[in-house]
C-alpha cells in the first residue's frame, strides 16, 4: 500500500552544450538511479537534451535532428520501465520552434508541453528562437515515428495521481499555467527550468515555489540547469526544489560540478484532503469547468514491493520548526492567546482574571498569558488572582513552584485547601475516602472549579481556563470540573506545544529565577495530582502512564484532524517518525486508546468554553470540529486492531 504517496525525483545532469548524445547518456544514468530507488516520475531541466544555452545553434537542423535521434534512443532505453520521464527539448512545429517538455513512458511519448511565457529581457532572448504556447495552434506533430499532441493544456493521469507541467518563466507570470492545471485536477506540477544564478535570486525562487504550491494546494517539483551550461555571460548552478502545499520537503542548490538527484515522496492523499475542505479552491475550479484540457492516461507506475518512503516525518508537527522563524512563530502563538483574552476582558468589563495555579504546565502557560495580557491592557498584575488549591495528591515540588511563580510575576495569591471540603462532600454522598476511584478524583476537580467560579463572582472576575487541546482530544478533564471555565486560553494549544511555549518564555526571560522556575515546571511529570503521593513525596499519578505519551497522541491528533488520514496511514507515519523512541507495538496500543477516547469523549467538547484558535487544528464545536457525541468508533478501532 502506498498510502497516497507518489515518489518523485528532480534531476540535474551534467551537460555539454549542443552534445545531445552525451546529455542523453547522463539522463539515462540518472533514470537508472531513480528507478532503483522506486521513483515513479522523474523530471529533468529545461532543454536538457540539447542544453539550454545553445543560442543560435537552435536554428541548426543538425542539432534538431540529433535531438530527435537521441530521443529515440531514450525511448528505447525506457521501454521496459514503468517510470515516467520528463525531459526538455526543442521541437520543430508549425513553421517554428517550440521549447517543449516531452513526457515519456515505456517507449512512448505521452505528450509534448510547450513553454507558455518566453522571457525576452535582460540576459534572455528566447523569442529569438522559440514560439510560445499562445503563438501556436494546438495539434499533433510527427516525432520519433509517433503522432504526439503539442499542447500546454495537458493533464497526465497516472493510477495514483494527476500531474501538469510548466516551464521556467511560466512560474514567474502573474497567473502561471499551473494555476489552471491544478484547478483542472493536477495534484503535482513539474517545472523544467534553466534559471540562471544571481545574488538573492535563489531565495526569491523559493518564495515563488512555496507560494504557488500553497495557493494551488499541490506538490511542486522544480529542477534547473546546472554544470556544463555555457558561462559566457551567466552561470547556471543547478537547483532542485520539492514543495508540498507551501512547505519545503527537499530544497537543494548545486555547490559543485556534480550531478544532482533529489528524491522525495509527495503525499497526494493529503493534498486532496486539503482541497476537499477548501471551498475557495473548489469555487475557483468551477470557473474552469468548460476549459479545454487534453487528458493523457499513463501506464501503471512502480511495483509496491519496490516502495520505501523517502521523506522526513516530523514527530512533533505542532512545534514550530527550528530556525530563524521559531521565535517568531512562538511569539505569534503567544500573542494570539493574549489578544483573545484581552478582548474578552474588555468586552465583559471584568476587573480580575482568576486562574487555578497547580505548578503544572497548563496553568503555568495560562498564568503567563494572563500576565502579558494585563501588561498589554495597562492593568496592574495584582488584578490577576492566582489560587493554589492543595489537595490529597499535591506534592511539595508543584506547590513550591506554583507559589514561587506567582510571587515572581507579582500577582495576587490565594491559597485554599480543598481537603476538608472534599472530605465533607465524601461524607455527604457516603463515599469512602480511602477508595481512590473516579468519584474520589472528580470530586476534587469539581471542588476546585467551584472555588474558582465563586472567587470570580466575588471579584467581578473572569475564570481563565487552563486545559489544553490534547486533554480535550482525549477527554482528560472532569466534566463540569476543570473542563469548564469562562475563557480557555489553551484550548487549541496541544500539550507538546504547551511545554515548548513555557520553555520559550523561559529562554527569552531576563529574570534568572523566573527562568529556572519555568524550566523546572517544564521538567515536572504531567499529573492531575488527585491521588496521594508515594512514600517519598513524589508524584504517583503520572498522566502519560495512564493515557499514553502526549507526543504520540498529538501526532495522531494532528494527522487525523489536519488531513483525515486512515488509521493505517497514521500508524505507518508514526512508526517512521518515532523509530527508536517508541516500538511499533507501543504505537499500536496507544493509537487504539486515542481513537477510543476521542470518540467516547466528544460530549465534553460539544459544550466546551470559548477560546482562541492559534493553529490549523482546533476542536471547537463552533468552528473546526463538529461531531455527534454518540458517533461510534467501531470502524476506527477495527482498523487499529488489524494493524
Amino acid at each position: 500500500m502506498n498510502y497516497g504517496f507518489v515518489k518523485v525525483a528532480a534531476a540535474v545532469p551534467s551537460v555539454k552544450v549542443g552534445d545531445c548524445k552525451f546529455n542523453v547518456e547522463q539522463i539515462e544514468s540518472q533514470i537508472i538511479q531513480a528507478n532503483n530507488q522506486g521513483v515513479e516520475i522523474i523530471c529533468f531541466p529545461e532543454l536538457s537534451i540539447t542544453s539550454y544555452s545553445c543560442q543560435d545553434l537552435f536554428f541548426q537542423q543538425l542539432l534538431l535532428d540529433e535531438s530527435e535521434m537521441t530521443l529515440i534512443g531514450l525511448l528505447n532505453f525506457t521501454r521496459s520501465m514503468n517510470i515516467i520521464t520528463i525531459v526538455g527539448m526543442p521541437v520543430a512545429f508549425q513553421d517554428g520552434l517550440v521549447n517543449c517538455a516531452a513526457v515519456l513512458q515505456k517507449g512512448k511519448i505521452l505528450g509534448l508541453v510547450p513553454k507558455t511565457f518566453l522571457p525576452n529581457y535582460k540576459e534572455f532572448y528566447e523569442k529569438r528562437w522559440f514560439m510560445g504556447a499562445r503563438d501556436i495552434k494546438e495539434g499533433n506533430v510527427l516525432i520519433c515515428g509517433q503522432q504526439v499532441c503539442v499542447s500546454a493544456n495537458q493533464l497526465f493521469h497516472t493510477p495514483t495521481c494527476s500531474f501538469g507541467i510548466e516551464i521556467c518563466e511560466d512560474l514567474w507570470a502573474p497567473i502561471p499555467p499551473s494555476s489552471n492545471l491544478t484547478l483542472m485536477g493536477a495534484d503535482i506540477v513539474f517545472n523544467l527550468s534553466a534559471n540562471s544564478s544571481s545574488a538573492g535570486k535563489y531565495e526569491y525562487l523559493c518564495n515563488l515555489v512555496s507560494g504557488q504550491s500553497a495557493r494551488c494546494i499541490c506538490g511542486y517539483v522544480y529542477t534547473s540547469c546546472g554544470f556544463g551550461e555555457s558561462t559566457t555571460d551567466v552561470v547556471f548552478n543547478g537547483k532542485t526544489l520539492i514543495y508540498e502545499n507551501g512547505k519545503p520537503l527537499k530544497v537543494l542548490q548545486q555547490q559543485n560540478m556534480e550531478e544532482m538527484l533529489t528524491v522525495c515522496d509527495i503525499d497526494v492523499e493529503y493534498l486532496r484532503s486539503e482541497r476537499r475542505k477548501n471551498t475557495t479552491f473548489n469555487n475557483a475550479a468551477s470557473m474552469l469547468k468548460d476549459a479545454p484540457v487534453q487528458v493523457v492516461e499513463t501506464a501503471g507506475l512502480m511495483n509496491e514491493s519496490n516502495r520505501e518512503l523517502v521523506r522526513d516525518i516530523n514527530p512533533h508537527p505542532f512545534i514550530p520548526a527550528e530556525g530563524n522563524d521559531r521565535n517568531y512563530r512562538c511569539q505569534e502563538i503567544f500573542d494570539i492567546q493574549c489578544e483573545g483574552l484581552a478582548k474578552r476582558i474588555k468586552h465583559t468589563n471584568c476587573e480580575t482574571a482568576v486562574v487555578g495555579i497547580s505548578g503544572g504546565l497548563d496553568s503555568t502557560l495560562a498564568l503567563l498569558v494572563c500576565a502579558h495580557t494585563f501588561d498589554m491592557l495597562g492593568k496592574s498584575r495584582r488584578g490577576i488572582i492566582g489560587i493554589t488549591m492543595p489537595g490529597f495528591g499535591t506534592t511539595d515540588r508543584t506547590y513550591t513552584n506554583a507559589i514561587r511563580l506567582m510571587q515572581l510575576l507579582g500577582i495576587t495569591i490565594r491559597e485554599i485547601s480543598i481537603k476538608d471540603a472534599c472530605l465533607q462532600h465524601f461524607n455527604d454522598i457516603g463515599h469512602d475516602a480511602d477508595l481512590h476511584d473516579v468519584t474520589y478524583e472528580n470530586s476534587q476537580a469539581r471542588e476546585r472549579t467551584q472555588i474558582l467560579m465563586d472567587a470570580a463572582n466575588q471579584t467581578n472576575g473572569l475564570v481563565v481556563g487552563t486545559g489544553d487541546l490534547s486533554e480535550l482530544a482525549l477527554g482528560w478533564a472532569t466534566y463540569n470540573g476543570d473542563h469548564m471555565s469562562m475563557y480557555g486560553v489553551n484550548a487549541s494549544v496541544p500539550k507538546t506545544l504547551v511545554r515548548h511555549l513555557v520553555c520559550w518564555v523561559a529562554a527569552t526571560n531576563e529574570d534568572k529565577t523566573i527562568r529556572e522556575t519555568l524550566l523546572d515546571i517544564a521538567d515536572t511529570p504531567i499529573s492531575p495530582e488527585l491521588i496521594p503521593a508515594n512514600e517519598n513525596g513524589e508524584i504517583k499519578q503520572k498522566t502519560e502512564d495512564l493515557v499514553g505519551p502526549y507526543e504520540l497522541h498529538d501526532f495522531f491528533l494532528y494527522h487525523m484532524m489536519r488531513s483525515g488520514f486512515h488509521p493505517r496511514k497514521i500508524y505507518m507515519l508514526a512508526c517512521r517518525a518515532f523509530a527508536g523512541t517508541h516500538s511499533e507495538e507501543e504505537i499500536k496500543h496507544w493509537i487504539t486508546v486515542f481513537y477510543r477516547r476521542f470518540f467516547n469523549q466528544q460530549f465534553k467538547r460539544s459544550c466546551m468554553p470559548d477560546g482562541p484558535k492559534v493553529g490549523s487544528v482546533t476542536l471547537s464545536p463552533r468552528g473546526d470540529w463538529r461531531m455527534p457525541s454518540d458517533a461510534t468508533s467501531d470502524a476506527w478501532i477495527d482498523e487499529c486492531n488489524a494493524l
